[in-house]
């Protein structure tokens, strides 16, 4: 399924203006709402706000992909606006978001449309076809060019037939709370950068959709370095013996060259935990939860 099927008639704006982050995300509940596929914006609302207090969704460079899953979206939806002038957003670096879109699911969204969603966010890595979408005068334009960069993304992967160098094997786990866009979006920063390396990577990806291409015990046991770019929770005693750098999954997105240095350098420290610490942990933390409930 083609993204642009996400993408309801209507559900994409052009050229705004909105005075404020908050101002920005009404701007893409209402056109969701306005196609049809949210049946109640406060509730949408509440939990799009809730993941931006968990870390803001504006990954710099003037992207924001504010997102959530709420069994009041009917159906897995994108909305889009353009701010050519920014508008602030908390983003990592500091600077405005111009291009956002919001990605929206029911909380029991099949996989696959949960993952055909996330490719969009792997196509915006794409600096260059990010401000094309920024400068596109008419919907149709802005659409036709997604469908573009999709089907060259497609006939790129279809051509090259050859593979990494197996002398290094880097193993990386990626997650967010709904999964929709950040943990594609490092998933795929960190495989891209590898490429350029020739080195051989295994991406985990997590997110509330489910695991995609989950680490064996045999991947994990001839790895040479783990990374873990993570916004939640991931079983990290699997882990214990190896070398491995944890980190939140924005910097995944923006700082994948910076992380494989580090664990080709060897300074990435060997980790120390095993099954029955996380599950100490795990009823500790239970018990004081119990104890305040």
């Amino acid at each position: 399924m083609k993204i642009t099927k996400f993408i309801p008639k209507g559900s994409v704006a052009l050229n705004m203006n909105p005075s404020s982050k908050q101002e920005a995300i009404d701007m893409l509940i209402d056109l969701l709402a306005s196609s049809g596929v949210i049946k109640d914006k406060k509730a949408i609302r509440k939990d799009v706000l809730a993941r931006e207090a968990g870390g803001s969704t504006g990954l710099g460079n003037g992207l924001a992909t504010p997102h959530a899953q709420n069994n009041s979206v009917k159906k897995p939806a994108i909305a889009a606006i353009t701010v050519p002038n920014g508008v602030e957003f908390d983003s990592i670096d500091g600077k405005p978001a111009r291009l956002l879109f919001l990605f929206a699911a029911p909380e029991k969204a099949d996989d696959k449309s949960l993952t055909e969603m996330g490719r969009l966010a792997v196509l915006l890595m794409d600096p260059d076809f990010k401000e094309s979408l920024i400068k596109a005068k008419t919907t149709d334009e802005f659409l036709k060019l997604i469908d573009a960069k999709e089907s060259e993304r497609e006939a790129s992967e279809a051509k090259s037939n050859s593979t990494p160098a197996e002398r290094v094997k880097i193993l990386a786990v990626t997650a967010c709370p709904t999964g929709i866009s950040s943990a594609h979006m490092a998933a795929e920063a960190l495989k891209q950068a590898a490429w350029k390396r020739s080195i051989a990577i295994h991406v985990e990806t997590r997110g509330a959709e489910g695991v995609y291409d989950e680490l064996s015990d045999d991947d994990i046991k001839e790895a040479d370095a783990i990374i873990v770019a993570a916004s939640a929770n991931v079983p990290m005693y699997r882990f214990n013996g190896k070398r491995l750098i944890q980190t939140a999954v924005v910097t995944g997105i923006n700082k994948p060259d910076q992380l494989l240095e580090r664990v080709l350098s060897g300074h990435a420290p060997i980790h120390h935990q095993d099954e029955d610490d996380a599950s100490f942990s795990s009823k500790i933390l239970k018990k004081i939860k119990s104890i305040f409930s």
